[in-house]
């Protein structure tokens, strides 16, 4: 038997030339080929779609090398074992993990094995409170190392950018990131190509992202080196109180896009999506090292729900960001946002809410597009941004 690792790591026609020698000798086996191959990799051979320099030509794999017996996939954790993991840790060290900290570390994975053990292994021998084996391991300290991983762009974390930039997962990821309607337009192999990338799960004929690290990844590594030239300061934005100052923050936002977003919009591979992401990275750039931001967003949503959550010192600011993209009349746009943002603070137990709506309109003044206006909604005041 032999076992080729990462073998869709190899590219055009060395990938191509190995195939083809797997079928060739395929009938001399056992006596003078391996008798059974396993093939590891992200990918299923039918998903290869290998670009022959030689040839100049496309070769899909399912069809020219059609010797494939079967393909297993190596899914997530089930909840159980997610749980059984860190009882082995507890039952080798004595150091118990908390009913929150459990529950947080399968909320943010959703049993991804990767995410699973890089947040147990940060958690309990990377950072000093919890190599301490009488200390618990919390839900606060779980958030934390999730932080620290994603900050660090650790090689799995890092590779997502590669991903990202791919037009298959483009396709798909695409109308997540702008939480458009569910699109018949979205070929079946490009959906399934994704998902054995394990970017995105399905949820009774819906896909979403697939966990919620991932839900922050994914924005975070498109405007990485974007959040990196973005010339603004935490300190502009905290209050005397230790507070964030949210609206200076969006209107400070309202002009940075008014002079600045022409050239950035230019620059991103996901074009539709454009405005929602700068607004990311405005605010992410913001909030890093002082607080976070926690994301939702999926297919038919038509929105995107952002939570900043900014410690201080007389507690924790909890504020509530939806971003919109005008595609309807302003009133249907209004309202709608109105009821989800009103809906979205509810269940946050928001502090503040604001509502941002972008108008790509072709034609429209930026006079007419930048304004700031308070509404009441279900006795909650909503304040809201044209962009």
């Amino acid at each position: 038997m032999l076992l080729l690792d990462e073998v869709d790591a190899l590219m055009g026609d060395t990938l191509i030339s190995l195939l083809r020698q797997l079928r060739g000798g395929y009938d001399t086996r056992p006596a003078h080929f391996p008798q059974s191959i396993v093939l590891c990799g992200v990918r299923d051979l039918q998903d290869y779609r290998i670009h022959s320099a030689r040839e100049k030509t496309v070769i899909t794999g399912g069809s020219a090398f059609n010797i494939k017996a079967e393909s297993l996939r190596l899914g997530n954790f089930a909840r159980q074992e997610v749980e059984t993991l860190l009882a082995q840790h507890t039952q080798e060290t004595g150091q118990l993990f908390t009913a929150p900290a459990r529950e947080l570390v399968w909320d943010l994975t959703s049993g991804q094995p990767w995410l699973v053990n890089a947040l147990a292994y940060e958690v309990t021998f990377k950072m000093p409170e919890g190599r301490v084996r009488t200390a618990a391991i919390t839900a606060e300290m779980i958030e934390q190392a999730k932080e620290q991983i994603i900050e660090r762009r650790d090689t799995h974390i890092d590779q997502l950018q590669h991903k990202l930039a791919e037009p298959r997962v483009r396709r798909v990821i695409e109308p997540l990131l702008a939480g458009e309607q569910a699109a018949t337009h979205l070929p079946t192999d490009d959906v399934n190509y994704v998902y054995d990338l394990g970017l995105i799960r399905r949820d009774a004929g819906q896909i979403a992202v697939a966990n919620r690290i991932y839900q922050e990844v994914i924005p975070r590594e498109l405007t990485f080196s974007t959040q990196l030239m973005i010339d603004a300061q935490p300190a502009w934005y905290v209050l005397p109180d230790g507070r964030l100052d949210l609206s200076k923050l969006l209107a400070a936002f309202q002009q940075f896009f008014r002079e600045q977003s022409e050239a950035w919009l230019e620059q991103f591979e996901y074009q539709e999506v454009g405005p929602q992401l700068l607004m990311q990275a405005f605010l992410q750039r913001i909030v890093n090292g002082g607080g976070r931001v926690e994301r939702e967003y999926g297919l038919g949503r038509r929105r995107i729900d952002l939570l900043v959550i900014w410690p201080h010192p007389g507690g924790v600011q909890r504020s509530v960001i939806e971003l919109k993209l005008l595609r309807q009349s302003p009133g249907q746009t209004l309202t709608n946002g109105l009821a989800q943002t009103w809906a979205y603070a509810d269940t946050c137990a928001a502090d503040e809410a604001h509502l941002v709506i972008f108008d790509r309109r072709p034609g429209r003044s930026w006079e007419k597009r930048i304004y700031r206006r308070d509404e009441i909604y279900q006795q909650r005041l909503i304040t809201v941004w044209g962009v």
